[in-house]
């Protein structure tokens, strides 16, 4: 289970709920894991910062893990949400035990501005478990800020992390530092934001969601096969919409609002503290979409439900 992850698209999934008790809606989990699944994505990110893993029960965190696992055959990294080593090892324990081999890794946020801190939490993880891990460096949801020098450190002292999740601004920055000295394969995230310049800088892929994955993945595949030029091409349709899917605060619900409008959930809610969909953005949503429409064929317009 130590593998390192293979390079592409590892979408992180929303995870959808319904009703006014903001139940998990698994029918919804299962038809955006198969969707994920049917455009070739690399493998899912279950249970990440905006699959809001934090409002969620033990319960239902194994809800979530088990409905992906019994929907799709692609390998899965399951997000902890603790910064602490305890209750990461209990996170980590539920998800090797719900899904088993096709456990990918478990993804850790840097806890600590201090490498050996670090160092010693992932290797309490991955020694209890023999789980492979995956780093994120995301400081927005962690509150640690850490060098890519000292990233760099960790790595190389855990031989068990299976991928780098590099989200501190400047990405393209850190991720052409991280890839200089690693074997280890590194991801964007951020919704893609980035992608063009970490694909520029050594990213493997992606490693995020969006409501249009469409866009990451042709990214991707025009670099591999054409490099920079087609991949902007690629790209250039979609970002309008990333742009608008990735405003600070309201990011999570206008994602979700939108893959509510293509039908892969049933329904837009988000648990607090997490803010609902503002209908003032409704005009520009719609514009986006009528765009993206135009610019790269009817086949993404079938789901959409306005």
């Amino acid at each position: 289970m130590t593998a390192p992850l293979a390079p592409g698209v590892w979408g992180v999934l929303a995870t959808p709920f319904r009703g006014a008790d903001l139940d998990v809606d698994r029918e919804s989990v299962a038809t955006l894991a198969r969707h994920y699944e049917s455009l070739g994505a690399t493998g899912l990110t279950v249970l990440g910062v905006f699959g809001e893993a934090t409002s969620l029960a033990p319960r239902e965190r194994a809800e979530v893990l088990q409905t992906v696992v019994e929907s799709t055959g692609l390998p899965v990294v399951a997000g902890l949400t603790s910064l602490a080593t305890r209750p990461a090892l209990e996170e980590a324990s539920l998800a090797l035990e719900v899904v088993g081999d096709r456990l990918a890794g478990v993804m850790l946020q840097v806890s600590s501005p201090r490498p050996r801190q670090v160092i010693e939490h992932l290797t309490a993880v991955h020694d209890r478990l023999g789980v492979g891990v995956v780093l994120q460096d995301y400081p927005v949801a962690s509150g640690v800020a850490i060098p890519a020098g000292d990233l760099v450190t960790i790595v190389e002292a855990c031989p068990f992390i299976v991928a780098v999740k590099s989200e501190a601004p400047p990405t393209s920055v850190a991720i052409a530092a991280l890839t200089a000295r690693l074997d280890v394969p590194v991801f964007g995230g951020l919704g893609g934001q980035g992608l063009l310049d970490e694909l520029q800088a050594g990213a493997a892929g992606a490693m995020t969601g969006f409501s249009y994955p469409e866009g990451l993945l042709a990214c991707i595949r025009a670099w591999n096969e054409g490099g920079f030029a087609a991949a902007r091409a690629a790209l250039m349709p979609y970002l309008p919409l990333i742009n608008l899917e990735q405003q600070p605060r309201i990011a999570l619900a206008v994602r979700k609002e939108l893959l509510r409008r293509r039908g892969l959930i049933a329904e837009a809610g988000a648990r607090p503290p997490a803010l609902a969909f503002p209908e003032a953005l409704t005009p520009a949503v719609e514009a986006h979409l009528a765009e993206l429409e135009l610019q790269v064929g009817l086949e993404l317009a079938t789901g959409v439900s306005r």
